[in-house]
């Protein structure tokens, strides 16, 4: 899904800097982390193999080719990266459609930077099918646009989703807040040159230049947003 791109005159709040705000979904809007693991156990199982806890922080976050990949090479399963992928993306689908929790305080921060028409996209290492079946319960008028994982050459941790999503605001990347819950994610968007509000969800993430980490979605408002471009100035 990607919606009409706002005119220009609308991308920046008076006496602010802050330009547009760019989401990771997956851990950070809703919580679906646990699901895509439950998921990767669930159909490497169903294949022979056990896979090992400590292999999720390896996973998380990483576009679906990165993921897939390295399980098939670490369990030596017989299956292609093709067919797993299918099953995968199957089987998160399968569970969302039962139950899709967001996590505290998305809700109330999307209503609040669509109120005051705050620019935002939706950008995921996810493909585009599950995208669009969270937007349902997002609420796509939440969201400017929205970039998949499958629409672009490099997805996360390259830098490309993000100047994408920004070019397709309007908008300078450094001027953009960037909330993602991963270090794949947090490489990506600090890669683009953005702000970054690191909201841990599996592994934890240290604070850096250009980059502020909180427990969760509740410490974080428009007001809070446009204090960290104003700290650049």
């Amino acid at each position: 899904m990607t919606s009409t791109v706002p005119a220009l005159g609308t991308r920046t709040a008076e006496g602010s800097a802050l330009q547009a705000v760019l989401l990771d979904m997956d851990g950070t809007l809703v919580d679906t982390e646990g699901f895509w693991w439950d998921v990767e156990v669930e159909v490497f199982a169903s294949l022979g193999h056990t896979l090992d806890d400590s292999w999720r922080h390896v996973v998380v976050g990483g576009p679906m080719t990165r993921s897939a990949g390295f399980l098939i090479e670490a369990t030596g399963a017989d299956i292609t990266l093709a067919e797993l992928t299918l099953l995968l993306n199957q089987g998160f689908e399968a569970r969302i459609g039962t139950s899709l929790p967001l996590m505290p305080g998305a809700a109330r921060l999307l209503a609040e930077l669509h109120r005051h028409g705050i620019p935002t996209a939706l950008v995921s290492a996810s493909h585009r099918r599950i995208i669009d079946r969270v937007l349902t319960t997002l609420g796509p008028h939440h969201f400017s646009l929205s970039i998949a994982g499958d629409e672009v050459s490099r997805t996360k941790p390259h830098p490309d989703p993000y100047l994408l999503a920004a070019a397709g605001l309007g908008a300078d990347p450094t001027r953009c807040a960037v909330i993602e819950d991963t270090a794949t994610g947090v490489a990506s968007a600090e890669a683009a040159g953005c702000q970054v509000v690191a909201v841990p969800s599996v592994a934890p993430i240290s604070p850096a230049l250009r980059r502020t980490v909180v427990g969760s979605l509740e410490e974080v408002d428009l007001a809070f947003l446009r204090g960290l471009m104003t700290e650049m100035l």
